[in-house]
């Protein structure tokens, strides 16, 4: 069996939903000596979180922004953990519903996502600042 694990910093993107696959996969050349085996993307913080979802049309990421805005709106009065701003508990709440990390099937070298799938950072802060992931690969 064959392990292989890299941290990856992501530079600070705006709040909303953005591809992250072709990144991860640079970061990643290791898959190729992997030919059956899993791969787990895993965030390190408490207010972005990681989906996989449509990978063609960028609507659907705007989509998802609105939903969630409405799921944890920001400001709500009977939020308690108020000190980091009007975006921080509606963040920790997003991330906690969407959760902090994918795992993927690798086969024959490639990450074994459907035609239209990708891997989603989730930005839900208004400054977020950059992101760490954890990325594992192991396998045969």
């Amino acid at each position: 069996m064959k392990i292989y694990q890299q941290v990856i910093q992501l530079s600070q993107r705006r709040r909303g939903f953005h591809l992250i696959t072709p990144e991860i996969v640079q970061a990643m050349p290791q898959l190729s000596d992997i030919r059956t085996g899993m791969l787990q993307v895993f965030i390190q913080h408490t207010s972005a979180s990681l989906t996989i979802n449509e990978n063609a049309d960028p609507t659907v990421r705007m989509d998802f922004e609105t939903y969630f805005n409405k799921v944890a709106p920001e400001s709500d009065p009977d939020y308690r953990h108020t000190d980091e701003g009007p975006d921080d508990m509606p963040a920790h709440l997003k991330a906690s519903l969407l959760g902090s990390s994918v795992m993927i099937p690798i086969r024959h070298g490639r990450l074994a996502l459907g035609t239209w799938q990708g891997i989603y950072l989730c930005e839900h802060r208004n400054h977020g600042g950059s992101r760490s992931l954890v990325v594992t690969a192991w396998g045969e």
